[in-house]
């Protein structure tokens, strides 16, 4: 039997959903998802600690994490425009199930590498098609010409307040584990020392993973692709992604938002890696530091939602969206200077600068994001949006794992926050140069496997989720 017919401007493919359900289920689903990131963010550098790991191993953790997210970007972004975002989004939450349970229980190098690995896959994974549905929809529901600010930035939203309670919660709970006399030592008597109050977090989080999969399973409804086999798969992933390896060759705009996007690895890789162990020797212990590193955490990405919100008030103020960038970034390296020139000092003066240096670092990044990412979807079409935003992502990752190895080898001071520094200044500079006027929009190509960038000119600023407010390094 025929069904009804769907209301005009409502695509039955995408389950009839209008734009406000549509916003509703992406903001949901940006926040299951790094939730349990955030509740790993504070505990992540200080539980392999103790476990015994020193700074240079963990800084190779995170280069197994960065570079495996590095080299599967682009295959798992054109696998998203292939064969859906649904089934993508499942399967990245069942690896980050898998990897965190794997960080929170193991005590061996190799456990804790193979966890951060399949983090990395999971991020890879996840870095598009979430936003690239919503995207979809809306389009879907009200055209091309719809308005994509409101979502996108309630996304943006989401994901800083998941990292930020996150950071609360899995900073917190090591603490008030720490208070109950005994409780610590049980819990790793009991476990064989598999499970210490530091672990905990993550063990949380693959519970919460496992929420994540079925809300995406049941709530996130698409268009049938076009029947497929596997070969037809493997055959459609390598166009997808020498269509993205295309995107910054020929596009001059693109090519400076990857750039950009690599400078933010830079700085989150010195941020991730180094703040935690300035946290626990100011406290003197790991569960103090972790406490302290949670609600540092916690303000820098509130600060960091607080810049995606100031984003179209700072185009505006500047006169455009390219200004806006510069402008941002400028305060992302003024925040990391000052983290960089207080390195040795603990006084009140000193920790308070470094701070107020942490909290501009964000907040530049959130300014700047939105601005980057609307121009991003302007050059794009929907048959290759997931691939675009893999290549954004591959950008950042590539220099956050060979910054977060240098970072970890160099001398503990002011240099590894100098030379981020100044990698984000490079970042800001490519945006001093005006771009050159709109070409002339081609007509985009819808079938899967089709042309990915569409060069159209640039519209009104839409608030996004950007790549730089995820954390490059899992616990990400």
């Amino acid at each position: 039997m025929t069904g009804a017919p769907a209301p005009a401007g409502v695509s039955p493919g995408h389950g009839g959903l209008d734009g406000a359900t549509a916003r509703r289920r992406y903001v949901t689903v940006s926040f299951l998802f790094w939730l349990p990131t955030g509740m790993s963010i504070a505990t992540g550098v200080l539980l392999y600690t103790e476990r015994g790991m020193g700074l240079a191993a963990i800084a190779g953790f995170y280069a197994v994490h960065s570079l495996t997210a590095a080299a599967m970007e682009l295959p798992t972004g054109g696998l998203s425009d292939v064969i859906g975002r649904r089934p993508v989004l499942a399967i990245a939450g069942l690896l980050n199930l898998t990897a965190f349970t794997l960080i929170g229980l193991g005590a061996a190098g190799w456990a804790i590498a193979l966890g951060m690995g399949l983090m990395g896959l999971a991020r890879a994974l996840s870095s598009g098609p979430a936003e690239a549905w919503y995207v979809d929809t809306v389009h879907a529901h009200a055209g091309p010409d719809a308005d994509l600010r409101t979502g996108l930035a309630r996304g943006s939203s989401a994901t800083s307040a998941a990292l930020a309670l996150g950071t609360v919660l899995g900073g917190g709970l090591p603490w008030l584990l720490g208070l109950a006399p005994g409780l610590g030592e049980w819990l790793a008597d009991t476990t064989g020392g598999l499970v210490i109050p530091l672990s905990v977090p993550a063990l949380l989080g693959a519970l919460v993973e496992g929420v994540f999969v079925l809300y995406v399973l049941s709530a996130l409804p698409e268009p049938p692709r076009p029947r497929t086999t596997l070969r037809r798969v493997v055959g459609g992933v390598p166009e997808a992604i020498a269509a993205g390896l295309r995107l910054g060759a020929r596009d001059a705009l693109i090519r400076r938002i990857l750039l950009t996007a690599s400078a933010a690895g830079a700085a989150l890789a010195a941020l991730e890696l180094l703040t935690p162990g300035r946290a626990a020797a100011l406290m003197g212990t790991a569960e103090s530091g972790a406490l302290v590193f949670a609600g540092l955490a916690c303000a820098g990405y509130l600060c960091h939602a607080l810049g995606g919100q100031l984003a179209p008030l700072v185009a505006r103020f500047t006169g455009n969206s390219e200004r806006a960038v510069l402008t941002s970034l400028g305060f992302t390296v003024l925040g990391l200077t000052l983290l960089g020139l207080t390195t040795h000092s603990m006084s009140p003066l000193a920790t308070t600068v470094a701070v107020t240096g942490y909290g501009l670092v964000y907040l530049g990044l959130g300014a700047a994001g939105p601005n980057e990412n609307d121009l991003l979807h302007r050059r794009v079409d929907a048959s290759g949006r997931a691939t675009a935003l893999s290549v954004q992502s591959l950008s950042l990752q590539l220099v956050a794992a060979g910054a977060g190895l240098g970072a970890g080898a160099l001398p503990p001071g002011p240099l590894p926050w100098l030379l981020a520094a100044t990698a984000v200044l490079a970042g800001a500079l490519l945006w001093v140069r005006r771009a050159a006027p709109a070409k002339t929009p081609t007509r985009p190509d819808t079938a899967a496997g089709g042309p990915v960038a569409a060069p159209v000119p640039a519209g009104p600023l839409h608030d996004t989720a950007p790549e730089e407010i995820r954390p490059h390094a899992r616990p990400t």
